[in-house]
């Protein structure tokens, strides 16, 4: 295919799997279980970040983490003090544990207080950037100002360090873009679509590499930044929508 047969695949795609029907099976369910931004932007982040795995189980303790906030994720983070945090005791998702948990909603509500929240944290983060995963890399240096133990910090992956930060770059997804199939939330103002990076993982990479629009043989942040910018071509304000076509086209083995 040419450039813009290749476009014109693509963009069927998108139309094909970002549908409605694709929210019950996704992580992505979570969050819309939510009506209120802040439930929204707390309970996308807590998701994303156990997005690894069986999907099955991500959805069933995305879903223990919301019990565990008495599914009003957002007043708890504005309202919840040490003594709260003590019957978190059992949750475990894969490495990410109940003491990673504590540390995570500690961040969060020091957020909420010093910023109004993540929306305003990432884009304190992305004025002092050239782009998105800079902005990243500093999010993840601010979000651990508080006391943890050093393991936490391998739930916030570091573009700058390599990572594709894929869960992250999702969580984005979710919260910055905007169009009429419902399916990302795009309850964010701060963060435009055009500045979003491709959530890259085994099958966008795989199927990327099969239409010839990622060289590049490691799933790592210089793949993202490539097939980001092979994207742009085909569409410069809203280039993520083609998660959803190389994403299908991957899962259900298209190609």
């Amino acid at each position: 295919m040419n450039k813009k047969e290749l476009k014109e695949f693509l963009d069927k795609k998108v139309e094909q799997y970002n549908v409605p029907d694709f929210i019950p099976l996704d992580p992505i369910k979570i969050p819309h279980q939510f009506s209120d931004k802040k439930d929204i932007e707390i309970a996308g982040f807590l998701t994303a970040t156990i997005a690894w795995g069986n999907r099955k189980s991500i959805l069933n303790n995305a879903n223990k983490m919301m019990q565990l906030l008495d599914n009003s994720p957002a007043d708890f983070i504005k309202n919840f003090e040490e003594a709260d945090l003590k019957s978190i005791t059992n949750f475990v998702h894969r490495t990410f544990n109940s003491e990673d948990l504590k540390t995570f909603l500690r961040a969060l509500q020091r957020f909420e207080n010093e910023y109004g929240g993540l929306e305003f944290a990432f884009a304190k983060a992305l004025k002092s950037s050239t782009n998105l995963l800079e902005a990243i890399s500093l999010f993840k240096h601010d979000f651990f100002q508080i006391e943890h133990l050093n393991r936490t910090q391998k739930h916030v992956s570091d573009p700058m360090k390599g990572s594709a930060a894929k869960r992250i770059l999702m969580f984005l997804r979710w919260m910055v873009r905007k169009d009429n199939a419902g399916v990302d939330l795009g309850i964010w103002n701060e963060i435009r679509a055009r500045d979003l990076y491709l959530p890259l993982d085994v099958h966008t990479g795989n199927i990327s590499r099969q239409l010839n629009l990622l060289t590049r043989k490691q799933n790592d942040a210089k793949s993202v930044i490539e097939i980001t910018n092979a994207l742009r071509k085909f569409d410069p304000t809203d280039p993520i929508k083609y998660d959803f076509a190389l994403f299908g086209l991957g899962v259900f083995k298209e190609l």
